[in-house]
């Protein structure tokens, strides 16, 4: 009855890991990340070739450094998937404190390599950008507090997460990284949510919002330059924005074939930030649609599996973890599409990037161990409890 009711599978005593893992992770939402990761590397393929050789790299340069990134994510996500709730907790806080102030310390020790915005260091053989490990951290750290204010007698958690988020949002919008910075307020107004939030707070959170991005307009130039260019009727060719919609219109729906797209010779970051142009221009909507079906299986799945999740910690902090992965990739896609302003974000697994594939791995593989199936207790425990 147990099982019907949770989908919880019984603990066999003694046990070992590999075995007990294989049989209660979930098994299609790994199978999907896997995919996503090896779309990303035929994409790459493709994408980083033309990059490479304008920066005198050799041909595959790009691509093998990104076969040695998702490697070390892929180990990553599958030993994180292994761990309990209760170390992914501990770790999690740990790292996300640890990464807090790689952030702090960013603007006197980092770099912006051009772009105009310090988000990276640089550590001579890579950069790394804290950004991408702050999310899953920061998601964890929540999760903890919002579930301790639920407890009998508890702290005020959900205070000290919303002054967390907001501590966090500043240090992103001084990179300036205000699509991070969104991202980061989105996932705690999601767990808000779960936790109970009144309606009426989360409508005036949103007001906030808008009233915060109505002043970061008024006093951010690369902010505002971001939001007129997306306002702006008229899409300049030469630009980013321009080369990617041009793609997606020449791919169709089958795409142009393989390597004979265009895209990736013109775009400097067509192998991340508009890896989906390379996509719908070589592989045409078809591609474009399974890449939308993988990440969306991952989501409802988890989603799917933490309702019927009685710790209120895994609850919240899957739902944060799900709701990242998911909105990022709306994110990415959208800006390629112009539905939404350029943010400088990656597609998670396809995009290029060591930082953001490797912190993919570690979010997913937290997601993965939340949504094992796990013992919940006996049905009649609940109905005798409301008797």
């Amino acid at each position: 009855m147990t099982e019907m009711v949770y989908g919880a599978v019984p603990e066999r005593a003694g046990e070992p890991i590999l075995p007990k893992w294989w049989r209660t992770v979930d098994k299609w939402s790994m199978s999907c990340v896997l995919m996503l990761f090896a779309v990303g590397l035929l994409l790459g393929l493709a994408a980083s070739v033309p990059l490479a050789e304008r920066n005198g790299f050799t041909p595959f340069h790009y691509f093998q450094r990104q076969i040695v990134f998702g490697s070390l994510a892929m180990v990553a996500m599958f030993v994180t998937s292994m761990m309990s709730p209760t170390l992914v907790r501990r770790l999690g806080v740990i790292g996300f404190l640890a990464v807090l102030v790689a952030l702090v310390l960013l603007p006197f020790f980092g770099t912006d390599y051009g772009k105009g915005a310090v988000r990276w260091y640089s550590l001579g053989f890579a950069a790394l950008q804290p950004s991408e490990f702050l999310k899953p951290g920061f998601v964890i750290a929540v999760a903890w507090l919002m579930s301790a204010s639920q407890q009998i007698n508890g702290p005020p958690g959900t205070m000290w997460s919303f002054l967390l988020c907001l501590l966090v949002m500043g240090l992103l919008v001084l990179q300036p990284d205000f699509g991070q910075a969104s991202l980061i307020l989105f996932s705690w107004g999601v767990m808000y949510f779960v936790a109970g939030a009144p309606l009426f707070l989360l409508a005036l959170m949103a007001g906030l919002a808008v009233a915060g991005g109505t002043l970061a307009y008024s006093l951010s130039e690369h902010f505002a330059r971001r939001i007129d260019g997306f306002l702006n009727p008229e899409v300049d060719p030469n630009t980013q924005l321009g080369y990617a919609a041009n793609a997606i219109r020449e791919g169709g729906l089958f795409g142009v074939g393989v390597g004979e797209g265009q895209v990736k010779w013109s775009l400097p970051d067509a192998h991340t930030d508009f890896i989906i142009a390379v996509a719908a221009e070589e592989y045409g909507l078809v591609l474009v649609l399974i890449i939308i079906a993988l990440f969306a299986i991952v989501v409802v799945r988890s989603l799917v599996r933490l309702m019927r999740e009685r710790d209120p910690f895994i609850r919240l902090a899957g739902t944060g973890l799900a709701a990242i992965f998911g909105v990022q990739a709306m994110i990415n896609m959208g800006v390629a599409v112009r539905l939404l302003p350029a943010k400088g974000m990656t597609l998670p697994f396809v995009s290029y990037g060591g930082s953001s594939i490797i912190a993919g791995g570690i979010a997913v593989g937290m997601l993965l161990a939340f949504t094992r199936t796990r013992p919940q207790g006996e049905i009649g425990d609940i109905l005798r409890g409301h008797r």
